[in-house]
C-alpha cells in the first residue's frame, strides 16, 4: 500500500547533525514522504513517496521541491531503499515483494531476487556492492517473523543467517545493514525476549558467528545506521509495548557512540514511526542525518492517538 498524509498531517524533513543542532528542511501537507538516504555528493536527500522516489536538493539550489527519478519497468516502491556505494545506482524494494536495481539517474530497473515464495525487504548493501542484506517474509504473510537473508547484489542464491537464539526462540528481525568494514551485519530482532514486538538492537558477523546484543532497555528499538565512519549511529526508539514499527506514535531518534550504545549522546522526540528512519540516512562526512516527522495540527485524529 501507498501510504498517504492524513487530514489534519504534513510531512517534515529533518536534518540534524552530532552536536545536537537539527532543522527542517522541507515540509508539504500533499505527499508522505519517506526514509531519506543521502546521495554519495553530499547535495540532497534520496526519499520514497506515491510509490516512486524522489530526490530532494538540500543545498538550497533547486527550487526546494522534490524531484521525481523517473524509473520503468519496477512497481511502486515501498521505504526500503540504498544507495550503491558506487554513488550512481539505487537498490529498491518495490510493493511486489522484489528487489530491483535500477540508476539513480532514472531510467529502467533490473529484478534481482527471485520468485522463492517469500517477500523480500531490502535494508543493506555490503561496502564493495557485492551483497545485499534483506529481511524475507514468508509469502508475504506478516504474522510471520522476518528472516535475514543475503543475495549477491546481481542476483542468485540466497543465504540465511540465523539471527537468534534457541532459547528464547528466533522472533523478528529488520532493518539488516552492513558496518562500514563489512564484518558486521547490524539489526534489530526480537530474539532477546518472549514479549510480543519487543525489538532490541543487535549485530551478526557476515559469516553468521558473533551474534550479539547491542542495547538492554524497556524500550521498544528499531533500524540501527551507523554513520560512514563508523563513529556514531541513530535509531527510532518506539514506546514499549510497540509491535513492529507502526505509523503515527510518538517516538524518539536516538544518536550514539558505536562504543556506547547505552548512553544517548543527543534525542530527537517526534511524531512518526513508519518512514521516520527506516533507511540509512547518514551524510557522506558523518557529520549529519536525516528524517522524517509526520505531525498534527491539534487536535489529534482518533487514528493518531495511542
Amino acid at each position: 500500500m501507498i501510504r498517504t498524509l492524513q487530514s489534519g498531517q504534513r510531512c517534515e524533513v529533518w536534518i540534524a547533525s552530532v552536536n545536537g543542532e537539527s532543522a527542517v528542511v522541507y515540509v508539504t501537507d500533499h505527499m508522505l514522504l519517506e526514509a531519506p538516504n543521502w546521495t554519495l555528493d553530499g547535495t540532497a536527500l534520496v526519499l520514497n513517496g506515491d510509490g516512486k522516489l524522489w530526490t530532494l536538493d538540500v543545498t538550497g539550489g533547486s527550487g526546494g521541491e522534490p524531484t521525481e527519478v523517473p524509473f520503468t519497468g519496477i512497481p511502486d516502491l515501498n521505504n526500503d531503499h540504498v544507495l550503491d556505494p558506487d554513488g550512481t545506482g539505487m537498490f529498491l524494494s518495490a510493493n511486489d515483494g522484489h528487489i530491483y536495481r535500477a540508476l539513480l539517474e532514472g531510467g529502467p530497473a533490473t529484478r534481482i531476487t527471485g520468485d522463492d515464495g517469500a517477500f523480500h525487504f531490502l535494508h543493506g548493501v555490503s561496502p564493495d556492492g557485492a551483497q545485499l542484506a534483506y529481511v524475507a517474509i514468508e509469502a508475504g504473510d506478516f504474522t510471520q517473523p522476518g528472516r535475514l537473508m543475503t543475495i549477491a547484489s546481481d542476483g542468485g542464491a540466497v543465504a540465511r543467517l540465523d539471527a537468534g537464539r534457541l532459547d528464547v526462540g528466533s522472533g523478528h528481525c529488520d532493518g539488516p545493514e552492513y558496518s562500514p568494514d563489512g564484518q558486521w551485519i547490524y539489526l534489530n530482532t526480537e530474539s532477546f525476549t518472549s514479549v510480543p514486538g519487543h525489538a532490541q538492537l543487535a549485530r551478526i558477523q557476515t559469516d553468521g558467528s558473533g551474534f550479539e546484543r547491542l542495547l538492554e532497555s524497556d524500550t521498544v528499538d528499531w533500524f540501527p545506521h551507523l554513520s560512514p565512519d563508523g563513529r556514531y549511529a541513530t535509531y527510532i526508539r518506539f514506546p514499549s509495548g510497540t509491535e513492529g514499527h507502526p505509523a503515527d506514535l510518538p517516538v524518539a531518534v536516538v544518536l550514539v557512540w558505536t562504543e556506547d550504545w547505552t548512553t544517548p549522546l543527543h534525542t530527537w522526540p517526534l511524531f512518526g514511526g513508519q518512514g521516520t528512519l527506516n533507511v540509512n540516512s547518514w551524510s557522506p562526512d558523518s557529520e549529519r542525518f536525516a528524517f522524517v516527522a509526520y505531525p498534527f495540527t491539534a487536535p489529534f485524529p482518533d487514528s493518531a492517538k495511542d
